[in-house]
């Protein structure tokens, strides 16, 4: 698997689905899963260490405790989505940026699933040079609309 999606709740799946649209766009092997840092703690550690993928898309609001989470328990690239929840999602996206020197996490604009995809695709297509010639291709289109 290429990307593993984790949404902290599923009142956050419309994100999802936008980043699903783009990662099946480029022909990733993805899933979709709801665990909340939170909530069901043990459900996440399960996910993330029995997890194949090579990237994780974390989508959360609120106190979005779920990138930084996922970030501490593996050494794979996340990418934070913060959602829109409440204060415009301002506090999500603080959430996700203030992490402690050694645990990254890249974080994308309040309710960018899109560009957390895109940003996944950009990471894989440095070791795949088919990717590669598709997100270059991706990349021309914008330019030409």
């Amino acid at each position: 698997m290429d990307v593993q999606i984790v949404l902290g709740s599923s009142s956050d799946m419309k994100l999802a689905e936008d980043a699903s649209k783009i990662l099946t766009e480029f022909n990733l092997v993805h899933s979709i899963e709801v665990c909340s840092a939170h909530r069901t703690p043990e459900k996440l550690d399960r996910l993330i260490h029995s997890s194949k993928a090579k990237i994780f898309i974390a989508i959360a609001g609120l106190s979005a405790a779920l990138p930084g989470t996922i970030a501490a328990r593996t050494t794979k690239p996340v990418i934070a989505v913060p959602a829109g929840v409440k204060l415009s999602g301002l506090d999500a996206l603080l959430s996700s940026m203030q992490m402690p020197t050694g645990i990254p996490v890249a974080s994308v604009g309040v309710d960018s699933a899109k560009n957390a995809a895109l940003l996944a695709v950009q990471i894989l297509a440095l070791h795949d040079k088919k990717l590669a010639q598709k997100w270059s291709n991706y990349r021309a289109q914008l330019k030409k609309k």
